[in-house]
């Protein structure tokens, strides 16, 4: 027994060597201790073996480590100064090492933004482009076109933006067919129904009338489209409707293939879930039919215009210039996106359960899903894109959002950078929003409001809010708006710690160009023609100072719908003449959302 614990000696942890050379000296040793006389030699041997092991080891330490790879998702990377959860982040350095010098490098924050040698509240040469929707001589108007007996109805999809999409294609849909369009039905039955807090098969949900000025709608396209509040009798019987529905992205030949016959035979036709169920690529004329609808005749009802209003003199009254961020970060956002934010096992699980609600989602590579941009940035990483492209921690900050996931925690980095952090809940009463808080789509439109009036308007993902509004202010003045360009920016955020902030901060600057909301930025027909309204942006020699108006509290329209816009004047003249007024009250609201699993328009580029 005592001899097998003799031999088994060798397997001793301290007998393992993990360089090869060394390993054979140790075993010559053991060789010349079983010779003859090997008691003489082995004082030599070890002597020499133990130089080599010295020699590796020094050469080990003075050799540059291998570059790490940062993996985890920067929402993990917050450092804690205190057990009370407060976060530094402006003005914090982080020591990173250099892979290819071996020398420590310093990644710093700095508090303010620093001079980029342009006005980073206005776009360059935004005053020689303007907004020109009006119909062209040859437009037909509703009068001529309009067959009797045809009436379309639609029922909205999705959040408050999706639904306005609907409804500004329902329009161009019912020229298309000849048809009286019924004021559309918005969704209640989704997902994403209008109030988080009240069932709406027991407290009615938002209609049309309560989130839309209804009488305005109707007369502004009174030229266009012939619209009723609802449908007649026929013989003293409400006529019923087909119910039937249209594929995406539907042609005006395919309306006239699938639903003009059906038209033709029932007399009345209800499509439903209409989001994006018309072609992108229209004629000129149908592409600035739509921009009347969603730039001039959909006109929030007064008292979200009237809070609207007030929020905004509010942020005006904080600071001259100010940020508006729509943040979607919320869990079942970023579980339908199937991307990884570093939470770990815990983190999966809470998102995983919510994934289950979309019975028909695919499983993503969640590492791939980020590498292509289609996940959206963390407010960390907005916070660090803001700071590269100038704007310091004196800057103030309007966000728009839900619910984050991950609470203050998640929050912690970008209020640390900027810490005149805003909401509407933070700058009205409990009492004045109470009319507003127990419907999402109301609350959503309030924080339309404000985006839309900002002076610049940032946003960490490419949903329909983010769409809608881009397509917005371009055609009111350009003012800037800055989509993440996550693909590019995806790596930067992964190599920062490799990186001087100089460097990190230039190389974003770069990943943003034309993704800032200028001129010309996006080419004509390229991407969703809600984002990029090409063909209502016309562009004139000479400044074109009324492009745009910050006084949120101007009048937003006038009473023109009566009008005629076809008239021998230029097109400039017949645009100031028809809306002679900057309209900055129409759009939708904060939460944009999806409810079918084909809405490749929620994440894609």
């Amino acid at each position: 027994m005592k001899k097998k614990k003799k031999n088994s000696g060798h397997h001793h942890p301290h007998h393992h060597y993990n360089c090869p050379a060394a390993a054979r000296l140790h075993q010559i040793s053991l060789i010349l201790r079983c010779r003859r006389g090997g008691r003489y030699l082995f004082p030599v041997i070890s002597a020499f073996s133990a130089s080599i092991l010295l020699f590796l080891a020094a050469s080990a330490l003075l050799s540059s480590p291998p570059p790490l790879i940062e993996r985890r998702h920067l929402l993990q990377l917050p450092r804690r100064h205190s057990s009370s959860s407060s976060f530094s982040y402006s003005g914090a350095m982080e020591e990173t090492e250099d892979a290819a010098s071996g020398t420590l490098t310093a990644f710093s924050v700095p508090e303010r933004g620093g001079n980029l040698g342009h006005d980073l509240w206005s776009s360059p040469s935004s005053e020689f482009f303007y907004g020109c929707s009006n119909a062209s001589d040859k437009f037909q108007t509703a009068e001529k076109k309009t067959q009797p007996n045809r009436y379309l109805l639609i029922v909205t999809s999705g959040g408050l933006n999706q639904q306005r999409t609907g409804i500004t294609d329902a329009v161009v849909a019912a020229y298309i067919l000849n048809a009286t369009l019924v004021v559309p039905t918005l969704d209640q039955a989704s997902f994403w129904k209008d109030s988080r807090y009240v069932n709406c098969n027991v407290i009615p949900c938002s209609n049309f009338s309560e989130i839309f000025d209804v009488d305005w709608f109707i007369s502004s396209l009174s030229k266009d489209v012939r619209i009723i509040k609802q449908l007649p009798t026929d013989g003293g019987k409400v006529i019923t409707p087909q119910a039937m529905r249209v594929p995406r992205k539907c042609t005006p030949s395919c309306y006239e293939t699938k639903v003009l016959p059906v038209l033709n035979k029932k007399h009345a036709v209800r499509l439903g879930k209409f989001d994006y169920r018309l072609s992108n690529r229209l004629d000129t004329d149908l592409q600035k039919l739509r921009c009347r609808v969603n730039y001039h005749s959909l006109k929030f009802t007064d008292p979200i215009v009237e809070m609207g209003e007030k929020l905004v003199h509010r942020m005006r009254r904080k600071s001259k210039h100010f940020i508006a961020l729509h943040l979607r970060f919320e869990s079942d956002m970023l579980a339908f996106s199937s991307c990884d934010y570093g939470g770990g096992d815990r983190e999966r699980a809470e998102l995983g359960s919510i994934r289950l609600r979309w019975k028909s989602l695919h499983q993503k590579n969640p590492d791939k899903e980020r590498r292509l941009g289609r996940c959206p940035l963390t407010p960390e990483e907005v916070g660090l894109m803001l700071r590269s492209l100038g704007y310091g921690s004196d800057v103030h900050i309007y966000v728009a959002s839900g619910e984050v996931y991950g609470g203050e925690e998640t929050l912690a980095p970008l209020k640390s950078m900027f810490p005149n952090f805003h909401s509407k809940e933070t700058l009205a009463s409990q009492e004045e929003l109470a009319a507003f808080a127990p419907f999402s789509s109301r609350m959503a439109a309030l924080d339309f409001l404000v985006c839309d009036e900002s002076d610049v308007f940032v946003t960490n993902n490419n949903g329909n809010m983010a769409r809608i509004l881009a397509g917005r202010r371009r055609y009111f003045g350009h003012k800037p708006t800055i989509r993440p360009n996550a693909k590019k920016l995806y790596k930067l955020f992964l190599g920062r710690r490799n990186s001087t902030w100089e460097e990190f901060s230039g190389k974003v600057r770069s990943s943003q160009t034309g993704f800032m909301g200028m001129p010309n930025e996006v080419k004509p027909g390229r991407g969703e023609f809600h984002e990029n309204p090409s063909s209502c942006i016309c562009e004139t020699s000479t400044r074109n100072d009324n492009a745009a108006s910050p006084d949120v509290g101007k009048k937003r329209y006038t009473d023109v719908g009566a009008g005629d816009y076809r008239s021998s004047a230029t097109e400039d003249e017949r645009e100031r003449y028809y809306f002679s007024d900057s309209e900055t009250a129409v759009p939708s609201g904060g939460l944009s959302q999806v409810t079918e699993l084909d809405d490749e328009e929620f994440f894609s580029d």
